[in-house]
């Protein structure tokens, strides 16, 4: 399996992600420019956290006009995964892939922490490796974490089993507790909390890894 990991002016976590799928997956990953105008030849793309464009104006504003959007928004309508952690997530919620959007923490801080999850569905492409109503632990980094969306948009998140991961002790002040959603297709997952953080008990624990194993399980039963 290959992944693309889409690499931004101000990314910090491009190379966590790489460690991630070709240290801690064993599998094929290669980390390419928000220049790049194509996606072929992958199977997933990650989009990975950090500050793109340094967060001027808001989280993910900016990059949402990066030449690589078409090709990203081109490869999710096909159906393929596409990963986007703490600035992807934001990214992904700008460029309309998924709903709602990221607001400042309530507490006006920057949180970085340990933070126990609830994975809410594990019938997804990212988290069939987990237990039903598992808990697990991964790290958080973020200022903009808030996730909102109206209470129209909240019913049909819920409706149709779309949030995948809560928090059991809501750091940021997201609504219903969302640490992470896909979309409607369940081919696109924004989260906040750092699954390639966590993929190797020498980083404090290896729960993240799941996340990348449910991608190659379902990629191996495709193919």
């Amino acid at each position: 399996m290959k992944f693309a990991v889409i690499s931004f002016p101000g990314s910090n976590c491009d190379e966590d992600l790489y460690y991630a799928i070709v240290d801690g997956l064993k599998e094929t990953a290669e980390i390419i420019p928000h220049t790049q105008t194509q996606l072929d030849g992958f199977d997933a793309v990650l989009v990975p956290g950090g500050f793109s464009y340094g967060d001027y104006l808001r989280s993910g504003a900016i990059a949402k006009f990066a030449p690589v959007m078409p090709a990203l928004k081109a490869f999710a309508a096909t159906g393929k995964p596409v990963l986007g952690i703490c600035n992807g997530f934001q990214i992904l919620t700008e460029v309309g892939l998924l709903p709602g959007s990221l607001q400042h923490n309530t507490n006006m801080q920057f949180i970085c922490e340990p933070e126990p999850l609830h994975v809410a569905n594990n019938k997804t492409l990212f988290t069939n490796d987990f237990a039903t109503d598992a808990t697990i632990t991964l790290p958080i980094a973020h200022g903009e974490g808030n996730y909102y969306c109206d209470a129209a948009t909240l019913a049909d998140l819920q409706e149709n089993h779309q949030i995948v991961f809560t928090y059991r002790d809501n750091p940021n002040g997201s609504v219903a507790d969302i640490a992470g959603i896909v979309n409607k297709q369940g081919n696109v997952l924004g989260m906040m909390p750092h699954p390639e953080r966590a993929v190797d008990p020498l980083l404090g624990g290896s729960d993240g890894l799941s996340v990348f194993r449910s991608l190659l399980a379902n990629f191996t039963r495709m193919v």
